[in-house]
């Protein structure tokens, strides 16, 4: 196992991705201070799980993220990955290559990764126990870190020779198991606090049991008494009826006479009764008009009432409306003497701010002129300087030229005296030379047939690994995906069996019930688990059953009895039950020659798979339910049969008998039908093509370390032959041009000879040349240094008048700001002013519009009460004539 690449973006300085590639040996990072290489090491810490901030060298988590430059943006989030080579499996992991990535945002939010997978902070340091991976692992050791490992305690080392020994993985579920064993002890704890208590109420409570069954026996005994008194009560209530009945038939003689006298008596009565009820009937219809004038005139006298306190209030707003108008006149006056003010204020600051504005410009004017003589006469000395280096340079180069020419004519001398003494031994080299020639072509020629023979079965080997790699890898690249593609759908499996398993999206009645199931084998289970529905029909199943997919099947009605009786003890809810003893399909089912209309799928109770068991209860829920492809068929069906079927579409239309249509975005998040469906193709999925691509993937590994074999022996024949080959080769080119060299050296030395006396020549008239140049150069540095010189003095004199005119320029630019910022005061003065002029003026005419209506109201109110009145007087009259008529009728 080795580090194969690091990958950061956003991590601290790495803004921009960044990936480090690791190749075998030693791979070193070096810059100067401040460029980030300890950043690569605190990325590594990190991505293995390290918490403390403060060992990153940062306040918090999230000042790892990269926090911005005065051009770019900080960005929101910080990443980190390792990739590992895993082809000896020291990780416990069946891949070959294992890639750690741990991401963090700016709002907290982090995650660990493995393989491209979420996993847990534990899974990770889990993963590299026993390995000396790990952020506080040995094969990490970063900035001051040996000091401390040296100077710490021993407990602390201890940590790095677990590390080193393998014995991490252990010790960690040691701990972990402890942990747990301590929280059950605290639990045993708990449950003999409990027990202890009970046992204290265990004495009471005998007592009250003890009392219970007393008075349950005095309550028998009170039952027993009550029932033999009212026994002796029913005795004399008989004797006392066969006494009441001889009265009762002499009172009975005595009523038939009265009863005669009383009929006669009615009949008088009721001819009174008639007269009165008419002199009642009119006595109480001018009472019921006496009210309604009453009613009518007090009525008119509280509006009155309240138009008199609305014109009062009027006259009171009026006053106040004249003195917020009179108090609006005097601040307006007060304003245009502040106006005028102001404006002359300002004039006069804007008068003196030009003036100062005129100085500034004479200022900076003469400032520009000395800065500009200046940088003149700066120039003027800076050319001569460079002329000066210049000289210089070109003197130095005199002379080395000179020192050159002095050089070459000593190595010419040498090289003379070289070329005499070679020549006389050129002759007796030139037969070896060719024997030696001879040899080195004859071993050259038989290596190179053998290394070209070895140089095309390379090739072969070499195109059939990578052919065979090419294959591994397309093979690896689809096992990978099925291994992620398996680790996601085990993932939905469990999810959906946990789902299953709580019967998490049903009521909580229904979960309760369920939960029961191990202790009453009479519950069988909900509908929605003892069905397979098609997945083209399950939109059309679940919407047909509506809330009976949560029922119950029971094995009889005693279950359910006694499941019902466990809702109402445990205020659990409601749920419906469906014995199987009990439930039948209804006799009035759909007639089988509509279920030969167009467009009709079948009846829903045929479209379920179940048990026979439970074959009456899907003909219960589902037997009057037809199943239509589309709305519009259905609607169509419906027509044709009169609205008198239950109809369902596969988009979960529904229409019921009498014409009402149920339909819309159709939101199932439960989905409670295709739970089973989906687990059951989950599993399927699960074991596909994994087996065959592993035995493809390990067919092809053999086949590629058979080929790497014979490659490996005809790489080494062949780097055994082409170091011959070569050894040859260079023998045969060192021969070649040996002879080459030995034919033509001859002629060389004597032209060579000729050239070096013609040299030697040109070496004298090039000394004489450059001398003369010499004391030219140093005749012009001289006047350049002369001149610099007095430009110097030049540029003292200008500095100091730039300097004083500096100064002048900045007071005067003080006092141009000063200036500027009074009249900049005063004229917003001025424009709040004028603002609250206009907003008095335009209140003053609001004032006058709501006083001119106050007034219009008030006038308008006293007419109404005028006619309010008149009215109120005739209201008066009539109620006295009422009166007059209704003594009359009492009278009579």
């Amino acid at each position: 196992m080795y580090l194969k690449s690091i990958e950061m973006q956003g991590f601290k300085s790495f803004a921009n991705k960044i990936v480090l590639d690791f190749h075998t040996g030693i791979t070193g990072i070096v810059g100067p201070n401040g460029s980030g290489k300890s950043n690569v090491s605190d990325a590594v810490r990190w991505v293995l799980g390290e918490q403390s901030a403060k060992q990153l060298r940062s306040e918090n988590m999230q000042d790892v993220i990269f926090s911005g430059t005065e051009n770019r943006r900080p960005l929101g989030y910080a990443y980190v990955s390792i990739t590992l080579d895993n082809s000896d499996h020291v990780l416990p992991v069946d891949f070959q290559e294992v890639t750690v990535s741990r991401r963090v945002y700016r709002s907290g939010e982090s995650e660990y990764l493995i393989n491209g997978a979420p996993c847990r902070l534990r899974e990770v340091n889990e993963l590299f126990y026993d390995t000396g991976i790990g952020k506080e692992g040995y094969s990490i050791i970063g900035q001051g870190q040996i000091e401390r490992i040296l100077s710490g305690k021993p407990e602390e080392r201890r940590e790095l020779f677990d590390e080193a020994v393998g014995i991490v993985k252990y010790k960690k579920r040691k701990a972990a198991s402890e942990k747990r064993l301590e929280h059950e002890r605290e639990n045993l704890v708990r449950v003999n606090d409990i027990l202890s208590e009970l046992e204290g109420r265990v004495g009471p409570l005998e007592k009250q049991s003890e009392t219970a069954k007393r008075y349950l026996t005095l309550k028998e005994n009170l039952k027993k008494l009550d029932v033999n008194m009212y026994l002796m009560e029913m005795d004399r209530i008989e004797k006392e009826t066969d006494s009441v009945s001889t009265n009762a038939n002499n009172v009975q003689k005595d009523l038939s006479d009265s009863n005669e006298e009383l009929n006669q008596i009615r009949k008088n009565y009721a001819e009174l009764e008639e007269k009165l009820s008419h002199i009642d009937e009119r006595i109480e219809k001018i009472h019921q008009e006496e009210t309604e004038t009453s009613d009518k005139k007090n009525q008119l006298e509280n509006q009155i009432t309240l138009l008199e306190e609305q014109i009062h209030s009027a006259e009171n707003s009026d006053e106040s409306l004249n003195d917020r108008k009179k108090n609006l006149l005097t601040e307006h006056e007060e304003k245009l003497v502040q106006k005028e003010e102001t404006e002359a204020e300002l004039k006069t600051l804007s008068e003196s701010l030009s003036r100062v504005r005129e100085r500034l410009t004479e200022a900076d004017v003469a400032y520009k002129e000395l800065s500009l003589a200046i940088k003149e006469c700066n120039e003027t000395i800076e050319k001569d300087h460079q002329k000066i280096v210049a000289l210089l340079n070109e003197k130095a180069e005199i002379q080395s030229e000179l020192q050159k020419f002095t050089t070459i004519r000593e190595q010419t001398n040498i090289r003379k005296a070289e070329i005499v003494q070679k020549l006389l031994s050129r002759k007796t080299e030139d037969a070896k030379a060719d024997e030696e020639l001879q040899a080195a072509q004859e071993k050259y020629l038989s290596l190179d047939d053998s290394y070209k023979k070895y140089q095309e079965d390379s090739d072969k080997y070499k195109a059939s690994l990578g052919e065979a790699r090419d294959r591994k890898k397309v093979t690896e690249e689809r096992y990978q995906k099925a291994k992620n593609a398996s680790h996601v759908l085990l993932t939905k499996k469990e999810t959906l069996q946990n789902l299953l398993e709580r019967y998490e999206g049903y009521g909580n009645s229904i979960r309760r019930v369920m939960d029961q199931k191990k202790d009453h084998p009479g519950i069988i289970g909900v509908v929605s688990d003892l069905i397979h529905v098609e997945k083209r029909y399950e939109t059309a199943i679940e919407t047909a059953l509506g809330g009976n997919i949560q029922n119950i099947v029971t094995e009889d009605e005693t279950t359910a009895k006694a499941m019902i009786d466990f809702l109402k003890r445990s205020h659990a809810g409601r749920a419906t039950f469906l014995p199987l003893t009990s439930v039948h399909p209804k006799e009035n089912q759909v007639p089988e020659h509509v279920l030969d209309e167009k467009g009709v799928l079948g009846l829903a109770s045929d479209l379920v798979d179940t048990d026979d068991r439970y074959r009456d209860i899907m003909k219960y829920l589902l037997g009057r339910v037809v199943v239509m492809e589309t709305l519009d068929s259905a609607l169509a069906f419906a027509k044709k049969t009169h609205y008198q079927n239950h109809v369902v579409t596969l988009e979960g239309e529904y229409l019921r008998p009498g014409g009402s249509l149920t339909g819309g975005a159709f939101k199932n998040s439960n989905n409670l039908l295709g739970r089973n469906r989906e687990l059951e193709q989950l599993e399927e999925d699960l074991s596909k093509n994994e087996g065959e691509l592993q035995e493809k993937l390990d067919a092809i590994s053999q086949e590629i370390q058979e080929l790497q074999n014979q490659f490996e022996e005809n790489r080494k024949s062949l780097e055994e032959t082409a170091l011959k080959r070569n050894t040859a080769m260079i023998a045969l080119s060192h021969a070649k041009e040996n002879v080459n060299q030995a034919k033509t050296r001859y002629d060389e030395l004597n032209a060579e000879s000729t050239k070096i006396e013609e040299e030697l020549k040109k070496i004298d008239e090039e000394q004489t040349r450059v001398q003369a140049r010499v004391f030219a150069s140093d005749d012009t540095e001289k006047e350049l240094q002369e001149e610099i010189h007095k430009l110097q003095e030049v540029l003292l004199t200008k500095t100091k008048e730039e300097t004083a005119a500096s100064q002048s320029v900045s007071g005067i630019q003080l006092e141009e700001a000063n200036a500027s910022q009074k009249v900049s005061f005063m004229q917003e003065n001025l424009n709040r002013i004028v603002l609250e002029l206009q907003k008095n003026e335009e209140s003053y005419a609001s004032l006058e519009e709501e006083s001119l209506s106050t007034r219009t109201s008030a006038e308008q109110k006293k007419s109404l009460i005028e006619k309010l009145k008149t009215e109120i007087a005739s209201l008066k009259k009539q109620y006295d004539s009422l009166e007059e008529e209704r003594r009359n009728s009492i009278l009579k």
